[in-house]
């Protein structure tokens, strides 16, 4: 039975962009993570977006992402050693296009900022669901992909981004706040759980179950009403791939 998951895999591989030689499963995907605001809920100076994009992207590295195809974006870019690039809209979008032109495996997006019924803050402005749509669409419309957006009614990006390729997991529903955005914090609720169940989760469904039972505690723990209630949609054509893509580095 091994063997023939194995050829599964492997023919998975091959027909959504082969990776380098002697890479993982995620040699051949971008990975794109954004911090959208640098400011906390009251108006602050905050780093709680910039240390979860610096520390996800760590983590994708660690699981076989090629350097060269993972980018981090930053509204404050020339504050860090990692010198992340300017979040701007056609910042990114250029960037994922020549991306995508070599790495043809995937596509992840991690994004973390404040969020409105309306969108998400990205570089003092509100990026629409379907503005948001529109640039993944752009590169990434029929390669397996998985988006992630951290936010206050992040919900509200999942009827337009929605596609049999894609899973998507939000921070909150279309109508309820997220938590943990104060100054004095480090990650927000939603990006602390990540960060911690990241290393114990085979695959990133399996990640999307832990993440949402770790928010429900820390929430409850807290005090934090109502509860976000983190949201998660999985293509069946996702859904069937992502089986065979193991965020273990071993």
């Amino acid at each position: 039975m091994e063997w023939i998951l194995r050829i599964i895999c492997f023919l998975v591989l091959v027909c959504f962009g082969a990776a380098p030689a002697n890479a993982g499963p995620f040699g051949a995907w971008i990975g794109i993570v954004v911090a959208g605001d640098n400011t906390a809920d009251g108006g602050a100076p905050s780093e709680v977006f910039d240390n979860a994009r610096r520390d996800i992207t760590r983590h994708l590295i660690s699981i076989g992402f090629e350097p060269g195809n993972v980018r981090q974006f930053s509204t404050q870019p020339g504050r860090y050693l990692e010198a992340p690039l300017e979040a701007d809209y056609i910042t990114l979008n250029e960037t994922v296009r020549n991306l995508t032109r070599t790495a043809r495996g995937g596509c992840f997006f991690y994004f973390t900022s404040h969020g409105a019924p309306q969108g998400i803050v990205v570089d003092g402005s509100l990026f629409s669901p379907q503005a948001f749509a529109d640039f993944v669409n752009s590169a990434c419309t029929d390669v397996p992909s998985v988006i992630i957006i951290s936010a206050c009614y992040s919900g509200v990006f999942i009827p337009a981004l929605a596609t049999d390729s894609r899973m998507i997991f939000t921070a909150a529903r279309s109508d309820r706040p997220s938590f943990g955005c104060g100054a004095d914090l480090t990650y927000t609720f939603f990006d602390q759980c990540v960060l911690e169940m990241f290393p114990d989760s085979q695959t990133f469904l399996a990640l999307a179950s832990e993440v949402q039972s770790c928010v429900a505690e820390r929430e409850e723990l807290e005090g934090a009403e109502p509860p976000s209630e983190p949201q998660l949609y999985v293509g069946g054509r996702a859904a069937r791939l992502l089986e065979f893509y193991t965020l273990d580095p071993g």
